[in-house]
């Protein structure tokens, strides 16, 4: 396995915090993201549609394998240098109901998180600029 197709939600605050998380984290595969309801969503994975994207993190190998839910969240984990061990914790059969359990809840939540957290979503992201854009500089914004 090469690559990781990280299906995200971009407007939701939280989902696309993350995002920014793990681009900034060393790996041992190379990261895409793309958000779960766009083109290349269904033209990278056809039955995008049919997943529930929009309640759960997706995640697809350039394999084709997919994780959804907990499952998705502990293989990104597993992608990353620094959280590849705790991938195997939370994989362990031990740990696995409670990893369902928070996943699910969060994942339930997450507009609301976003919102208690002031998480500016990637869609949301592209159009609000900070300061003036009169010398060619315009930033974006890099709160969480």
């Amino acid at each position: 396995m090469q690559t990781l197709t990280v299906f995200y939600d971009a407007r939701c605050g939280l989902c696309s915090r993350f995002r920014r998380w793990m681009q900034a984290q060393p790996s041992y595969v190379t990261l895409e993201f793309v958000p779960y309801d766009s083109a290349l969503a269904k033209e990278r994975c056809p039955q995008i549609g049919n997943l529930r994207a929009d309640e759960e993190i997706v995640v697809m190998s350039d394999e084709g394998s997919l994780w959804q839910g907990a499952a998705a969240w502990v293989t990104c984990l597993w992608a990353l240098c620094e959280y590849r061990e705790w991938s195997a914790r939370l994989a362990h059969p031990t740990m696995q109901a409670m990893a369902r359990r928070v996943v699910h809840w969060v994942s339930g939540n997450r507009i609301r998180l976003s919102g208690l957290m002031r998480l500016t979503p990637d869609e949301i992201r592209k159009e609000a600029h900070v300061g003036s854009c009169a010398d060619g500089a315009c930033r974006v914004d890099a709160d969480g």
